[in-house]
């Protein structure tokens, strides 16, 4: 009896663990579900913007400051207002086949939906280093694989801007001296790392390229 009852109480406790385990799983499953559904339903949003905007823009005079895209009437309800989401650019670096909109801001919430346009930095187009940053496992899991002499591309509505890749580093996360600003047009692209590394990684990969 007293074996029986030990037993039981032990074939519980597993099925309770059993239960939580299932449970978590599912509730994880759910989390990244409605994640990637944000992401995309922002990135085609905003890729529509992006393609109103240019289709509403005529010729721009050289030299003119770039103007954000929020500064287009939207009538869709979702991000329209300025500042932390608006979209910034389409980004597209055709060797490791990555194509994503650029959004204003870097964080968590921005970082979820798309690429975050670091705050402070230069647009594209200006004088300056464009800092863009990304997870390490949704829009820049690949760039661990740029080498010198790839081509980036930033598209906003004033134009499209060409960068080819200088040089990659690896860095602590206390080093912001790479978002530092330039005497020339400069993109730099950030992300965690090791890429493979589960938690929070402990380091920043660094991507710095030269406009074209």
């Amino acid at each position: 009896m007293f074996n029986a009852c030990i037993m039981t109480r032990s074939t519980r406790s597993i099925f309770v663990c059993q239960c939580a385990l299932f449970v978590m799983g599912i509730v994880a499953l759910l989390y990244c579900a409605i994640t990637a559904a944000e992401a995309t339903l922002y990135q085609e949003w905003a890729y529509r913007q992006l393609r109103a905007a240019t289709a509403q823009t005529t010729a721009v005079p050289s030299g003119t400051r770039y103007v954000p895209l929020d500064s287009v009437p939207d009538r869709s309800g979702a991000y329209a207002d300025a500042g932390q989401g608006a979209p910034v650019a389409e980004l597209e670096i055709p060797r490791i086949h990555v194509t994503a909109m650029v959004a204003e801001g870097a964080s968590a919430r921005v970082l979820r939906i798309a690429v975050g346009h670091v705050p402070g930095t230069a647009l594209p187009g200006q004088a300056g280093n464009v800092g863009l940053a990304a997870h390490r496992d949704s829009f820049f899991r690949q760039v661990g694989k740029l080498t010198a002499g790839d081509v980036i591309r930033l598209t906003t509505r004033n134009g499209q801007y060409e960068y080819r890749v200088g040089s990659t580093a690896i860095v602590g996360p206390e080093d912001v001296s790479v978002l530092n600003p330039s005497p020339n047009q400069t993109l730099t692209l950030v992300t965690c790392y090791p890429f493979y590394f589960v938690g929070s990684a402990p380091k920043r990969f660094i991507v710095r390229a030269n406009r074209l």
